[in-house]
């Protein structure tokens, strides 16, 4: 269901595109041509309106799928985070205090012996 208003929602995106870019602006845009001041429909007045009306019915069924994905997605969350879905819910390891857990002090520590120095050499 929510492929299909996906798709839906972007094929509107597409249409109110389209639709904006063919209305005239005030100074002639793109809508160049077109007859005088007939009243018939196919008029720029008439055309205007139409398209107007176009935008704003895209724009309606825009929004109106917006909000649907929005409502879809909230109920497909579970309040959960995607951190706890990708690690299986490993939680940090805490200690008697209810703080973190420190790791062990010779985990910290340099490895001491062999022949590794503990600093690497400089490069001048």
């Amino acid at each position: 269901m929510e492929n299909v208003i996906l798709v839906i929602h972007l094929i509107l995106a597409l249409c109110l595109i389209g639709v904006v870019l063919l209305q005239r602006s005030e100074g002639g845009g793109l809508g160049m041509g077109g007859g005088g001041g007939g009243g018939g429909v196919m008029s720029a007045r008439g055309a205007a309106t139409a398209l107007g009306k176009l935008t704003w019915g895209f724009a309606i069924a825009f929004i109106a799928t917006s909000i649907a994905l929005t409502v879809i997605g909230a109920s497909n969350s579970n309040d959960s985070s995607i951190i706890d879905r990708l690690g299986g819910g490993a939680t940090a390891p805490v200690d008697e205090n209810g703080g973190p857990a420190l790791p062990p002090a010779s985990d910290l520590l340099p490895p001491t012996g062999g022949d590794a120095p503990l600093t690497p050499p400089r490069a001048d």
